[in-house]
């Protein structure tokens, strides 16, 4: 088993074993490992009245869970029409090029994930990006880059070349 099972038990303690508890019990996995193990979503279903089924319904069904693990700092570029339109794919090119790595995709060293969302809702800042739970906006190329080597510590080969 590659999670904590006491860390599970807690959970369950806390929210029940009913099928009403699915969400939070995968949320507080997904917080604990930045992704929803299968191990732990096979253990949840042994101790609760949640089948495989209603789990892996609910775990592909919401955008916020993830079956892979992504890297510790999580980077969303919104793709709404504000940010589009105001130069998201200029900003999601240099964070590629920044990071070394393709929007979708994970560093090797799994510190950073870049992913396109349909929207942040936050349109007055266009273009924007969430990294973890932070809010960058008015971004362009250099500034997005500039977020994420003096505040996240981004150091790749396209930087240190």
């Amino acid at each position: 088993m590659d999670f904590d099972v006491d860390m599970v038990d807690a959970l369950i303690e806390r929210w029940g074993t009913g099928r009403d508890a699915a969400i939070p019990l995968l949320q507080g996995i997904q917080d604990e490992y930045r992704y929803v193990p299968i191990d732990a979503m096979d253990y949840m279903c042994r101790k609760t009245e949640i089948t495989p089924a209603q789990i892996y319904g609910v775990v592909t069904f919401y955008a916020q869970f993830r079956l892979e693990p992504v890297g510790e700092h999580l980077i969303k570029v919104c793709k709404g029409t504000a940010c589009h339109v105001s130069g998201a794919q200029g900003i999601t090119e240099s964070l590629e090029e920044v990071l070394d790595v393709l929007d979708g995709g994970t560093t090797p060293d799994m510190r950073f994930t870049l992913s396109a969302v349909a929207c942040l809702g936050c349109c007055s800042l266009a273009p924007v990006i969430m990294v973890n739970e932070d809010t960058h906006g008015k971004l362009n190329r250099t500034s997005a880059a500039n977020v994420m080597v003096k505040e996240y510590g981004a150091r790749t080969p396209a930087i240190d070349a």
